[in-house]
């Protein structure tokens, strides 16, 4: 019998054994050291719920472009009343009364991973599964043995263990349709001008544009998040009100205050958890030796 790569790490308990060995590669970054910055020609979307219409375009073409399922309640297939993300939701639009911050009687706002620059569920990730690729923080399903240490850490609540596949799944930024030079397809099927995908320097002095038109229009609490938060996100947002409005956390923080609790625990682990699949090859060959 052949162990494939995400078998050996469940059976050997990977989640904290291999952490020693790739924790110090990422612990300095862990710790504050050497602190990330967006790449100067890095690209973004900009979201302004001013100009959403609640179409939902957006998300019917995440999930056609990454072919995922609808949501589901009971045996009934639910389109148009998901409440939140999933492992089969990767962007979603909320309503809100506008309160007068629009002419309309509702605004909407989309939610999605923001892929931080300094990303909570990167750094808590014991196998390496979640990385960065260019603007995108992707989990590598591969890799991922569905721990939830990340759905725990994201400030957003944006990754989702999927219960079928043992794996956490969200947003990659649409980096495969990226790879082909084309634009994430959520943006690329708003059809009101919602979601803009481009540089994110230009995006950031569109939206600090808006937001001053906002503020002159009696708007005062108006501002551009995903400027600084988080070292700088790539999902950049014109808030007509504070992000606590929109559910936003007003000053998200990265989840590192327990990464040295995370490799002292598996050192304290490690030897018996990966003594297991030796112990378990072991056992086999001694079987196979002793069959006449």
């Amino acid at each position: 019998m052949q162990l494939n790569r995400k078998e050996f790490l469940k059976l050997s308990g990977a989640g904290t054994g291999l952490a020693l060995l790739l924790g110090p590669l990422d612990l300095a970054k862990s710790l504050g050291k050497g602190s990330n910055t967006p790449a100067a020609d890095a690209k973004a979307v900009l979201n302004d719920p001013t100009k959403c219409v609640g179409c939902r375009a957006c998300q019917e073409a995440c999930k056609a472009w990454n072919k995922l399922p609808p949501e589901t309640e009971g045996s009934e297939e639910i389109y148009d009343n998901v409440k939140d993300l999933s492992p089969t939701t990767w962007t979603l639009i909320k309503s809100k009364e506008a309160n007068g911050l629009t002419d309309k009687e509702w605004i909407f706002c989309r939610y999605q991973c923001m892929h931080c620059t300094e990303a909570s569920c990167l750094e808590v990730c014991p196998t390496g599964a979640i990385k960065r690729q260019g603007e995108s923080v992707i989990i590598d399903q591969e890799w991922c043995i569905g721990c939830g240490y990340c759905v725990q850490a994201c400030p957003y609540g944006v990754p989702h263990k999927d219960e079928e596949l043992g794996t956490a799944r969200k947003c990659t930024f649409c980096v495969d349709r990226r790879a082909l030079g084309m634009i994430p397809a959520c943006a690329d099927a708003c059809p009101a001008g919602a979601i803009k995908y481009g540089d994110r320097n230009e995006l950031i002095a569109e939206g600090q544009e808006r937001v001053q038109a906002l503020v002159s229009a009696g708007n005062s609490n108006a501002t551009l998040y995903g400027e600084t938060e988080l070292g700088g996100l790539h999902v950049l947002y014109v808030l007509p009100e504070t992000p606590a409005f929109f559910r936003l956390p007003e000053n998200p923080q990265v989840a590192t205050k327990n990464t040295w609790a995370q490799w002292l625990g598996g050192l304290v682990t490690a030897a018996a958890v990966v003594a297991v699949p030796f112990w378990w090859i072991f056992k086999r060959k001694s079987a196979a030796g002793n069959v006449d």
